[in-house]
């Protein structure tokens, strides 16, 4: 799915509209299952007949679910319904939530900028010590987790950012795989020998979409270490801090202004780069799985495995990002009723447990669980995705408190609206803004 942040939710905090959403994000723990006392086994397949659960979904992914619901409900009786929430997803299931409105299970991105934004403490199921929790992968296991507690289940794979490259292009630039870049300032020279040496563009970037500007400044941001991350979260380190300004001059100006782009880079489409690169116009895209996705629904595997290839990068190494999204996280929440919070809670068991091989099979999608093989038939830039996926750097969503609107600033920038201090400006005052109004020490 696409990257999107939380475009709007400072205004929602600042307007009041959903002030459950808004309030200190420490309030209201409540346990693990609103019922007390220690957690029972769950059975998975136990017979739920007559429970009736809600699972509430974006637009966009209310099928992702639908395997597993089908097969639960014929392994126990229950009945899971489905609803979509309207987009923007992200800014309306706060506002419903504020409402009084509630599901019991939930689709929500996992990462520390995301979940607050639902009051895991207030309002879901702690998850610890469930079945399935031992059995995911490290950085799997890294997501769905606040101050040490595990609100989310984790049923899907981070998207993995990297360069999807066309071999056609690379074959006529002279580049080989002993070739394939190590830092970012690597990947800007392999950029420089493409345009010099083949008739493509280096890069292809989505300025009509906007979101995808984004990633080229995040791989540059990989060498910022957790203690860096902990002071960005209390204040005591900006997004103005010269490293960050830095990554956004030289984006500018040794990609974008040094020709290292597509012509139309300012009005170019997320479908515009598939084009692009499937037809050798361009010789590479930064972006994240769901450029993969969208080149698995128009192509075959065979097809895909002739023409693209991908490799991981960072800052100072050949290290990829991962990046959560929305349907990697499932939440349950506490409705009051034991029964259905019983029932949520086992759903996941069931998904997470004698469901997942068949779940990822149906899906297409890589495994969550190093003992759960990730499916044949997978092409082999999904392959190279998982195999980097153990070592991969969380992008700055995973890491920061609050997801600000870089997207959206890069824009201003490439249109000639802001320089890249005033980027940087903009978004700490927005990062501050939000982290104020979730209460976060230290704004």
């Amino acid at each position: 799915m696409k990257r999107r942040v939380l475009p709007a939710l400072a205004l929602i905090c600042a307007a009041g509209l959903a002030a459950t959403a808004c309030s200190d994000p420490t309030a209201g723990d409540s346990g693990d299952s609103g019922s007390g006392g220690k957690k029972a086994e769950v059975d998975p397949t136990a017979r739920l007949d007559g429970v009736k659960l809600t699972m509430w979904t974006a637009q966009n992914t209310v099928n992702a679910p639908k395997q597993v619901i089908d097969a639960f409900e014929k392994a126990t009786g229950a009945q899971v319904d489905t609803q979509a929430i309207p987009d923007l997803y992200e800014q309306n299931v706060p506002t419903k939530l504020a409402s009084g409105d509630r599901p019991d299970l939930m689709f929500w991105q996992p990462s520390i900028s995301t979940l607050p934004f639902i009051q895991p403490k207030q309002n879901l199921l702690t998850l610890d010590g469930e079945p399935w929790e031992a059995e995911l992968g490290e950085t799997e296991k890294s997501l769905g987790m606040i101050d040490g507690k595990r609100y989310a289940a984790i049923v899907t794979s981070p998207a993995m950012l990297g360069v999807y490259y066309n071999k056609d292009v690379f074959k006529q630039a002279g580049i080989a795989e002993k070739d394939f870049p190590t830092s970012y300032d690597d990947l800007l020279a392999l950029g420089r020998k493409v345009v010099d040496k083949s008739d493509a563009a280096a890069f292809y970037e989505a300025g009509g979409d906007k979101w995808p500007l984004q990633w080229q400044m995040q791989v540059q941001l990989t060498d910022l270490d957790q203690q860096w991350w902990a002071d960005l979260n209390t204040g005591k380190k900006k997004w103005t801090d010269p490293v960050v300004v830095g990554a956004i001059k030289k984006y500018k100006e040794k990609l974008l202004d040094a020709g290292l782009a597509q012509k139309n880079y300012r009005t170019g489409t997320f479908t515009g780069q598939a084009d692009a690169l499937w037809k050798g116009e361009a010789g590479m895209v930064l972006n994240v799985t769901s450029f993969q996705s969208q080149l698995q629904a128009k192509y075959s595997t065979a097809e895909i495995d002739k023409k693209i290839g991908w490799f991981p990068v960072a800052n100072s190494s050949a290290t990829g990002l991962y990046s959560p999204d929305q349907t990697n996280g499932v939440v349950a929440f506490k409705t009051g009723d034991d029964k259905r919070q019983n029932a949520a809670r086992q759903f996941l068991a069931f998904w997470l447990g004698p469901d997942y091989p068949d779940y990822i099979k149906t899906m297409k999608i890589p495994s969550v669980q190093p003992e759960v093989p990730t499916p044949g038939g997978l092409p082999e830039t999904s392959k190279a995705q998982v195999a980097a996926l153990p070592k991969a750097i969380g992008v700055f969503q995973a890491k920061a408190i609050v997801a600000p609107d870089t997207h959206l600033y890069l824009a201003d920038m490439i249109f000639g609206k802001k320089s890249p201090q005033q980027v940087a400006q903009a978004i700490q005052d927005q990062f501050a803004q939000v982290a104020k109004a979730q209460g976060a020490p230290g704004f």
